[in-house]
């Protein structure tokens, strides 16, 4: 596959505070790309310079072919952006927000109106564009700017995290709608998000902390690389029983508030042995594959919170 994204040695500095610390990466042609991260680990901060928002501190970025510090004008048609805030205009209609941005970009009116057309009906919002956008729910807002990202036939669509805010319901549709257009607009997806479920989706992932990516690769490879399978168990002596399977098994075990966490390969025919082990100790055992928050945890030692959008920090005149 070519590379649709390149990314060399992306700094950016706000002052003191270094939020991008010399990453790299690739993203393929076609493919849904994960930047998955806690909020404040740079994930914003990297898609603004990508999307010619924000000047890098040092490093290059290429978007099909462009080189997007020294050409952010060119760098524009052959992107689209979902941001985590809504930036539509809740006074228009969903049709005249989409019309609008259609007329930005140069497009003659037959195309915006078969480009509606189909992206309205693929999303399930043909029915509702002629009413004012302050009408509509949070989850018809993010099908609406979808369909505005997509609208000028964009080579690479940019999503910031996209449902932050949404109910798990709508979340879920929004996805569903995702993976339908990615699949219908032979189009590449940048995703950052910090809700694990959400990269499943995706293809490759790279995981940033604290402005460092610190793994990139498939996601199905992060989940294998853990060990098989992943044992959750509940005992009524945490410290001893985790002290234990360390000694007897010589295995890491993470302590999750009060619940133990193992990471084994088949986990089934383990679980017999390490019932045995703890003896009357276990209140509870659970067996599951292992998940990006598992990853994460492992890679870093702590997990994701839900603790709401990462914000750029924004320097003071003078700075």
């Amino acid at each position: 596959m070519s590379k649709i994204i390149s990314v060399k040695n992306l700094v950016k500095d706000f002052g003191d505070l270094r939020a991008v610390d010399g990453i790299s990466f690739e993203v393929e042609e076609g493919e849904i790309f994960g930047f998955l991260g806690p909020n404040g680990a740079g994930k914003s901060t990297t898609i603004k310079m990508m999307t010619a928002l924000l000047r890098p501190t040092e490093g290059n970025i290429w978007i099909d072919g462009v080189d997007v510090c020294s050409n952010p004008k060119a760098i524009r048609s052959k992107i689209g952006l979902v941001f985590q805030s809504s930036s539509l205009d809740d006074r228009l209609t969903g049709w005249e927000n989409l019309k609008f941005h259609g007329i930005l970009y140069n497009m003659d009116s037959d195309l915006i109106e078969r480009r509606v057309e189909d992206l309205s009906t693929n999303v399930g919002l043909k029915d509702r564009l002629g009413d004012p956008v302050k009408n509509y729910s949070g989850g018809m807002k993010r099908r609406l700017e979808l369909i505005r990202g997509l609208l000028h036939h964009p080579h690479v669509l940019f999503l910031d995290e996209p449902t932050i805010g949404l109910d798990p319901q709508t979340r879920r549709h929004i996805w569903e709608y995702i993976i339908d257009l990615e699949e219908n607009e032979d189009i590449s997806i940048f995703l950052t998000t910090h809700y694990m479920d959400e990269v499943e989706i995706a293809r490759r992932a790279a995981i940033i902390d604290e402005g460092k990516i610190i793994s990139l690769d498939k996601v199905e490879t992060l989940k294998k690389n853990l060990g098989g399978d992943i044992i959750v168990l509940s005992t009524t002596d945490v410290e001893h029983s985790k002290a234990e399977i360390k000694e007897k098994f010589d295995l890491d075990v993470e302590q999750v508030d009060s619940q133990l966490k193992i990471a084994v390969d088949h986990g089934d025919e383990f679980i017999p042995d390490l019932l045995s082990s703890l003896s009357d100790k276990v209140t509870s055992i659970n067996l599951r594959e292992p998940t990006m928050d598992d990853v994460f945890l492992d890679l870093t030692g702590k997990e994701i919170r839900d603790s709401g959008p990462e914000k750029t920090p924004v320097m003071k005149r003078g700075h």
